[in-house]
């Protein structure tokens, strides 16, 4: 189950790091447009400031052809976006698009015309008598709000990857929750069956000391040796199990049998086998700690606490096919692949964590697959598993 926290974790992390490069991308690309776009735009607005001022020229010559003026009077009349100030040889100076505060303020219109003197070279119209005439001008509002899209655009995604790294965040602890308290209802699960075993013959005998004999005393062991194999399950959890090989048949028959003598009465435990000899290679422990989960699941999905569970073990194409069937409450098709998510639960036990590490134990330690084979509400439920089989064996 470890394993399994560490690769969601280290999803997450490909994810974050993969947004975040999403977003260094989308910058780097916006910044990229938006400056090439300015430049264009600005190399534009410097020929209608070269084409204003060559009007400015043209209208100013006496000698001029005067069937142009027309036309270069509305070259004039359509700049109604960039802010322009005309400096006169004499010192005075006129503006166009300028805000009216500014324009009829001698003041304003100086500092204005300090600032322009700043931004561009000024564009020099040679007047027929000699004179010359200073155009400053400024970039359009277009282009001005054009510079600062990219600061906006980064701030839109800077908000994005903080909103995104807040929902990771609050997902991963979320998860953390309910891997622990899953961990801990899966270990007082496991540790139920054997407990509660022990406690009963403990009570039998001290009603009846006549009870304490072999039997009791060699079921009792069992139980204790139970406890040991759990405390061993959960020491393997995080770390590569050894596997050996084994015959499926008994594998399956001891841990059902196992189950099947702590089970409720009134659920009955049937193990079939519907092919030859199959060997597979297993971790035991792990792997009845598989069958035992399934079983319990089964028993939790009968609300009434009667039933019947059907454990198959057959062989098809080579595989070696597991199915585990109950006429318990069923499952809804939507939740197929959710039941095996960790803190996934229907029940106020059972299922919190135990199908999560069903899962991990038989596809990542055994190489097998394990599935919702079919499933119908208040009918009853079939998880499948299938384990390669050893030729060799």
């Amino acid at each position: 189950m470890l394993n399994t926290i560490k690769y969601s974790y280290h999803l997450k992390r490909i994810i974050k790091i993969a947004l975040l490069f999403l977003a260094l991308i989308i910058g780097i690309v916006t910044i990229y447009y938006t400056s090439s776009l300015a430049d264009k735009l600005k190399a534009e607005e410097v020929k209608k400031m070269e084409l204003w001022a060559e009007a400015m020229r043209a209208i100013a010559d006496p000698e001029g052809d005067i069937s142009n003026l027309s036309f270069y009077d509305r070259i004039i009349t359509d700049n109604t976006t960039i802010p322009v100030v005309l400096a006169r040889s004499n010192g005075k100076l006129q503006s166009r698009n300028l805000d009216s505060l500014i324009a009829n303020d001698s003041i304003l219109l100086r500092q204005k015309f300090e600032r322009l003197k700043q931004i561009h070279e000024p564009i020099v119209i040679q007047l027929p008598d000699g004179e010359n005439q200073y155009v400053y001008y400024d970039d359009s509002i277009l282009l001005q709000k054009l510079k600062y899209y990219p600061i906006f655009q980064l701030g839109v995604v800077s908000i994005f990857l903080l909103i995104a790294y807040l929902a990771f965040s609050y997902a991963r602890r979320s998860e953390q929750n309910k891997v622990w308290v899953g961990l801990a209802k899966e270990t007082a699960h496991q540790l139920g069956t054997p407990m509660s075993s022990l406690m009963a013959w403990i009570d039998l005998i001290e009603d009846d000391p006549s009870q304490a004999n072999d039997m009791a005393f060699g079921e009792m062991r069992k139980d204790v040796d139970r406890l040991k194999i759990i405390t061993e399950r959960f020491s393997k959890i995080g770390s590569d199990p050894v596997l050996e090989i084994r015959p499926m048949d008994v594998v399956l028959k001891n841990a059902v049998a196992y189950m099947s003598n702590r089970s409720p009465k009134l659920i009955s435990i049937d193990y079939q086998n519907k092919a030859e000899d199959l060997y597979c290679e297993i971790n035991l422990p792990l792997f009845e700690w598989v069958v035992e989960n399934l079983v319990k699941n089964a028993i939790d999905s009968m609300p009434k606490g009667e039933g019947s569970i059907v454990v198959k073990l057959r062989k098809h194409k080579g595989k070696a096919v597991i199915d585990f069937t109950d006429n318990g409450s069923g499952i809804h098709p939507s939740k197929f692949k959710t039941v095996f998510k960790p803190g996934f639960t229907t029940k106020k036990r059972g299922w919190g964590l135990g199908l999560s590490l069903v899962k991990r134990i038989v596809e990542h330690y055994h190489k097998g697959l394990i599935y919702v084979k079919d499933s119908t509400l208040n009918k009853g439920t079939t998880f499948r598993i299938i384990l390669p089989i050893d030729k060799n064996g």
